[in-house]
């Protein structure tokens, strides 16, 4: 008896840049565990091809030509929920990693970063949870977490705060972090306890006063 090979993941890469496309589609091919069954270069043909070709795994860039990577995505949590949904972006800012989590993507990788970085995205991402890579994580995620002033928060309040200053919705937070939205909210109760607010936005403001977390860049 011949003994079977791994499963292989079908991947489907949603991407309107084709030396993107093709680079990832040969790399994918050198592989045991993945196997790409189709691309699409915008949002329709998104559509079309994963309800033609049953994917494990759908792959899609923020930026789509004329269309938003961010309604693929949730374009295509509504229509197959157990899908793996990756985004793989050249941006890493806090504001796009809330956004890509609310959506509903599984995974978010960097685009121009390591192959190995992607796969290992590509290989933990599940259904129901949201698989971030290290290199993108919000840099003041870290810094709150290590260094938290006369507050005294635990490491995980310090990451949820980081995250609600960004915009972060309680359920994007907890996709972000692979907990509960139960639990998250535990640890947003938390944190307006230590800094004796009532609302996710005075915990913010007084967050920055005190010097918690540092006011964004971002738009």
């Amino acid at each position: 008896m011949v003994a079977e090979g791994p499963l292989r993941r079908r991947v489907v890469l949603v991407d309107d840049h084709t030396a993107f496309v093709d680079l990832l589609r040969f790399a994918l091919g050198g592989l045991d565990d993945f196997e790409c069954v189709g691309s699409a270069g915008s949002l329709v043909d998104a559509e079309a091809v994963v309800a033609q070709c049953s994917p494990d795994i759908v792959i899609v860039d923020l930026m789509l030509g004329d269309d938003d990577g961010l309604e693929a995505v949730r374009r295509l949590r509504a229509r197959w929920p157990d899908l793996v949904l990756v985004v793989a972006s050249a941006r890493s800012d806090a504001y796009t990693l809330a956004a890509v989590a609310a959506a509903g993507a599984n995974g978010f990788a960097p685009k121009r970063g390591a192959l190995a970085e992607l796969l290992a995205i590509l290989r933990s991402a599940q259904p129901t949870t949201m698989s971030v890579a290290p290199t993108l994580l919000p840099a003041t995620v870290v810094r709150a977490a290590e260094d938290i002033g006369p507050v005294r928060l635990t490491g995980r309040e310090a990451d949820v705060l980081a995250l609600m200053a960004r915009g972060a919705s309680v359920p994007a937070i907890a996709r972000l972090l692979d907990i509960s939205v139960n639990t998250c909210r535990g640890y947003v109760r938390g944190v307006h306890s230590k800094l004796g607010v009532r609302t996710q936005v005075e915990a913010v403001l007084k967050a920055h006063k005190i010097g918690l977390v540092e006011p964004s860049e971002e738009p």
